[in-house]
């Protein structure tokens, strides 16, 4: 669900035009809409009330500062990955102390930073970083708070590149594992146990692989409770969004797929965890990131040249793969529009972008209105896993960012000027 619609032929972001933005802003330009933002996560604090809970935003969903700063306003925690997330997020007015620090490749220098800044907790992902943590906080005389991330060995049966639940993935310790390194944790002084963690993928959009993951997983913090003391179990992120049709007309009580069946919503998600949660008396934190900001965002795009070659029709425009990577990294699928709507002939075409890559490409042999030069397209569902993983290949600048709050507009990251692509490069001392 979210809050951008056509008024009349024109799309806007909650009350503000799409094509005033792009008149303004230029394109390629991501759209934001705050209230999007703030009623996903009020719908899931909404379903989960009566389970002692905290909801901690995975920002490398999105990591702009503006939608940081707008969890950090509702009372969110967070959930990062690097030293330079739990910057971000202070930088953003995030607490440390409600902040949880994940990712398979935690530094020394990180592992300080957190540290000196009072991090709620690590999850860790190996005996090896567990082992480390103890050494640098021994050093720094501190304790350093832990969650085991646990690998319960359940398919969440997605892309093959966001599974992370099995133990043909990277993440976590195997099951059978956990209770031998909590038993070893325990005793080292400069350790403190704190939870029991799991995450089992993105993008699921049924209950059915998180009920599994729990029924597996809760018997096992229940015991690291009795045993160890633990505080909370966290139950990871993964929650999925509709990426077809995006555009839905109004407010739904499930969220539909492209093939009509009823997928996962918070009232679904909360319905089924909850029964297996409360009786564990720990707190229970979430780790959502795409279900809060994805449907949030568009990308607008500007038509550069409609081509014909042989049977195949080609709509170029001025976005590209370094802007939203989702489609050449997992073929992904996005939903696009046009920014105005009026009657068009229907073609099944090709949107590319101008990036010299084959794989520069939105999408394949959709039926699509076909577009002049100079109309604007709207990639939609591209507030997650959109700008944060953007890049400068090609010597592309970075897209401008907006945050829309009802008939308010405000620019949250300027586009990247050309000369800074190169601001941090130098010529060789032996070169004249």
């Amino acid at each position: 669900m979210h809050e951008f619609r056509y008024v009349g032929a024109r799309l806007q972001c909650e009350g503000v035009s799409v094509e005033a933005l792009a008149r303004k802003h230029g394109t390629p330009l991501f759209v934001y809409s705050q209230g999007t933002v703030k009623g996903n996560y009020e719908r899931l604090e909404t379903a989960l009330q009566g389970l002692d809970h905290r909801i901690c935003y995975a920002m490398k969903a999105n990591s702009n500062r503006a939608i940081l700063r707008t969890f950090a306003d509702l009372g969110a925690g967070f959930d990062i990955v690097s030293g330079g997330e739990l910057q971000r997020a202070m930088a953003a007015g995030a607490d440390p102390a409600t902040c949880v620090f994940a990712g398979v490749g935690k530094t020394e220098d990180e592992i300080r930073l957190a540290l000196k800044s009072g991090i709620y907790c690590f999850n860790v992902e190996s005996e090896a970083e567990l082992q480390r943590l103890d050494r640098v906080a021994g050093r720094m005389r501190k304790k350093a708070p832990v969650a085991v991330r646990v690998n319960p060995d359940v398919d969440a049966h997605t892309h093959a590149k966001i599974t992370t639940g099995t133990y043909e993935n990277k993440f976590g310790i195997p099951f059978e594992k956990v209770g031998e390194l909590y038993a070893w944790a325990a005793k080292r002084k400069h350790l403190r146990l704190r939870g029991v963690q799991m995450h089992i993928g993105s993008q699921l959009t049924e209950v059915d692989p998180f009920e599994q993951a729990v029924r597996k997983v809760a018997p096992l913090a229940r015991e690291l409770a009795d045993r160890h003391g633990i505080e909370f179990l966290s139950i990871g992120g993964g929650m999925g969004i509709v990426y077809r049709p995006a555009l839905a007309s109004g407010p739904a009580t499930w969220w539909l797929s492209k093939e009509g069946r009823k997928v996962l919503n918070p009232t679904a998600y909360a319905g089924t965890l909850m029964p297996l949660l409360q009786p564990l008396g720990l707190k229970i934190l979430l780790e959502p990131g795409r279900y809060l900001v994805g449907n949030a965002g568009i990308l607008v795009t500007r038509v550069e040249y409609a081509k014909q070659s042989g049977h195949k029709t080609f709509l170029i425009v001025d976005s590209a793969m370094n802007d939203l990577l989702r489609p050449a990294l997992y073929d992904a699928y996005h939903e696009i529009i046009a920014v105005e709507r009026r009657a068009r002939r229907t073609v099944v075409a090709d949107v590319v972008g101008p990036v010299c890559e084959s794989g520069d490409t939105f999408c394949r042999d959709r039926p699509l209105p076909l577009m002049e030069e100079g109309e604007l397209l709207a990639v939609l569902s591209a507030g997650a896993y959109g700008s944060v993983m953007s890049g400068n290949y090609n010597s592309r600048p970075l897209a401008a960012e907006v945050l829309v709050h009802g008939k308010r507009a405000a620019v949250v990251r300027e586009r990247q000027p050309v000369e800074a692509i190169w601001a941090g490069e130098k010529t060789a001392s032996w070169q004249r």
